[in-house]
């Protein structure tokens, strides 16, 4: 990295530019621009929208969580449920009882989310055929590195 661009990061110049830029993101300011990125990352990461979707047909147990949602690892089963739980879009119920049961739902904020995820979902399944299509173009035209 050169000066300029330490100088730049450290004072939050290339922050300014990139929030010069046009499109959808010029009507926020730079405080809601960084909360909408934040939550994006949350439900954009590989694990989320799994868990909300599993979490749309009811109330469940960690242990349904984690056999229906594959190859979740324990450790980041209980990151995402934190995470969607500080956010406001998850519940996490405790009951007294011997056994200890714990159950998680869905918060009416959390099905709103769901229900704006469910059209990209959609066009994503819509367009599969044509975008595997591009995928394979792509994969068969360009070279592998070692």
């Amino acid at each position: 990295m050169s000066n300029d661009e330490s100088r730049a990061a450290f004072t939050g110049e290339a922050r300014a530019n990139v929030l010069r830029l046009s499109g959808p993101c010029e009507r926020w300011d730079e405080r809601d621009a960084d909360f909408i990125r934040e939550i994006l990352d949350l439900v954009g990461d590989k694990w989320s929208m799994l868990v909300i979707g599993a979490l749309a047909v009811g109330d469940a147990r960690y242990s349904d969580l984690d056999t229906t949602i594959p190859a979740i690892s324990p450790r980041m089963l209980t990151l995402t449920l934190k995470r969607l739980q500080r956010s406001g879009l998850v519940d996490r119920t405790a009951y007294a009882e011997v056994p200890p049961r714990v159950e998680y739902s869905l918060t009416g904020l959390g099905a709103s989310l769901l229900s704006a995820v469910e059209p990209l979902a959609a066009w994503s399944a819509q367009q599969r055929t044509e975008i595997r299509r591009h995928q394979d173009a792509y994969d068969m035209s360009t070279p592998r590195s070692a």
